[in-house]
């Protein structure tokens, strides 16, 4: 099936931030909408573009937390 390249209307961006701050439907909808053929092109592109950051951003944080406690651990001797 082709995409859908023509660009969100306002009225469709709307709907889309609003299914999106609803809390575990926003989960499921950027899934689907990263991933799911038929589904305009640029709002497909923006889930995925938000999801690479999330990814991003906790792995900053996973590693940030790790350098801490290594930090506090070896402080905590002191």
């Amino acid at each position: 099936m082709d995409a859908d390249v023509r660009p969100l209307t306002v009225g469709e961006w709307m709907l889309t931030l609003l299914v999106l701050a609803i809390p575990l439907v926003n989960l499921i909808m950027y899934i689907y909408w990263a991933v799911a053929d038929g589904v305009n092109l640029n709002r497909k592109r923006f889930c995925q573009a938000s999801i690479f950051w999330f990814l991003i951003l906790m792995g900053l944080s996973i590693g940030f937390m790790v350098i801490a406690g290594i930090f506090g651990g070896l402080f905590a001797f002191l």
